[in-house]
Formats: structure tokens, sequence, C-alpha cells
């Protein structure tokens, strides 16, 4: 990674980095949903292809999981490596001294 990227631009892959999380978490979350109701419509509803229903909830829940963890696999080698960096920026402000900001990013 160039060593001369701009704060804005490191940001920007953290957000990146960020947002890929939060769409694995999504899928998660929409397989537990599945899950549990792949568990409960036998206790639920009285059917007379109950089992089956639940066994394709439950298949729908793994397959969520699976699709899930793949997209996240793939977001994360299509996005730079991002390494561990420690940024100083300097800040000038009208009649003080300046200040220093340390942003430190850990992955």
């Amino acid at each position: 990674m160039n060593k001369d990227l701009i704060l804005r631009e490191k940001l920007a892959l953290q957000r990146t980095v960020l947002a890929n999380q939060s769409t694995f978490l999504a899928f998660l979350r929409t397989a537990m949903y599945f899950l549990v109701a792949g568990l409960t419509i036998n206790n639920l509803l009285d059917l007379n292809n109950g089992p089956i229903i639940q066994y394709v909830f439950i298949g729908i829940s793994i397959l969520l999981v699976c699709i899930g963890f793949w997209n996240f696999r793939i977001q994360i080698s299509k996005s730079p490596k991002v390494k561990n960096t420690l940024v100083i920026i300097k800040m000038s402000l009208k009649n003080k001294p300046q200040k220093r900001v340390r942003i430190i990013k850990v992955i």
C-alpha cells in the first residue's frame, strides 16, 4: 500500500472494511431468522408437510451462512491490504500552537 495516502483515502478504506463486515452480519442475521423459523414451524402449525418445510428453512439458513462467508472472503481479497498504521496529522489553528492528532487503526 502506498505510504503517501492521505487521511481521506485511509478513512475510505476503513469504511469499506466496516461495510463488508456489516454485510456479513446481515447475512448471518437473515440466516438465524430462517433457522429459528425452521426450528419452530412444527410447534406453531399443525401441517402434514411440517418436517419438510422445517428442513427447507434450515437448508436455506445454512446456504445463507455459506453465501455470506463466501461474499465476505471475496470482498476482503479485493480490497487493498490495510496495515496497522500510525498517522500523525499536524493541524494548524489560528493563533494557537500546532496540535498533533494520532489516528491508530487496528485490524
